[in-house]
């Protein structure tokens, strides 16, 4: 009687080739975003004289351009309260869950659900926290609601589109494509932020920690993602 044939021997994989000494990583960018982020929130939270006083020059000459430009001031106020609105960046964020939760990729899929909600709980914290006021002006051209920093627009944009990038990214987006999606992508983060500043209802340093803590906290869940997701496969 033949003896069944053995199979042979699976091949390991092979390891990971290293990372290049000094090559930029997402833990590397969460370090250095981290300590950018920290330093910006410690100068507002002690009201550092040079940064209140710029922050008060930028926002003077642009509400004093604003009002006198009704047209474009109506074109920022659509802007953010439609397509760049934080409630316009979870629809996408939503978007991308569902996509990938029906493709299979689940565990993705609650990953960038759980950063977009991780990047609203820090806004709403460190707006609790330092509770800046808003600027104030005896001619409006808008409103909000709650402390002025970070920005939740631009934090929630900067989050939105990075995750977003990244997602194309991994499934091999490439060429033509990329470049434009990165180019709408950075457009829609400064412009989240811009248009704040113009309407008169953030300080530009509201808009600058708003990008810098939503970039830390991409960085930091592409991180932890990419460490768990290699460390499965090894």
């Amino acid at each position: 009687m033949q003896s069944p044939a053995v199979p042979p021997p699976s091949r390991p994989a092979p390891p990971s080739p290293p990372t290049p000494r000094g090559a930029v990583t997402p833990a590397r960018l969460a370090v250095v975003l981290g300590v950018a982020s920290l330093t910006l929130l410690a100068l507002v939270a002690a009201g550092w004289g040079p940064l209140f006083s710029l922050d008060r020059t930028v926002s003077v000459d642009l509400h004093r351009w604003a009002v006198a430009d009704p047209g474009l001031t109506h074109a920022n106020r659509i802007l953010t309260d439609w397509v760049w609105d934080p409630w316009t960046m979870r629809v996408l964020t939503a978007v991308a869950f569902f996509l990938l939760w029906f493709n299979g990729s689940r565990l993705l899929a609650c990953w960038v659900a759980l950063t977009s909600l991780v990047g609203a709980l820090v806004s709403q914290g460190v707006k609790a926290a330092v509770g800046r006021e808003r600027p104030t002006w005896p001619d409006p051209l808008d409103s909000a609601h709650y402390a002025a920093f970070p920005s939740g627009h631009a934090m929630t944009a900067t989050v939105t589109v990075g995750i977003l990038l990244w997602l194309l990214r991994q499934h091999g987006l490439s060429g033509p494509p990329w470049s434009v999606a990165v180019v709408v992508g950075v457009v829609s983060v400064f412009g989240s932020g811009f248009n704040r500043v113009w309407l008169g209802v953030h300080w530009s340093s509201d808009v600058v920690g708003g990008w810098l803590f939503g970039a830390c906290l991409v960085a930091v869940s592409v991180a932890t993602y990419e460490g768990r997701a290699l460390s499965r496969w090894r």
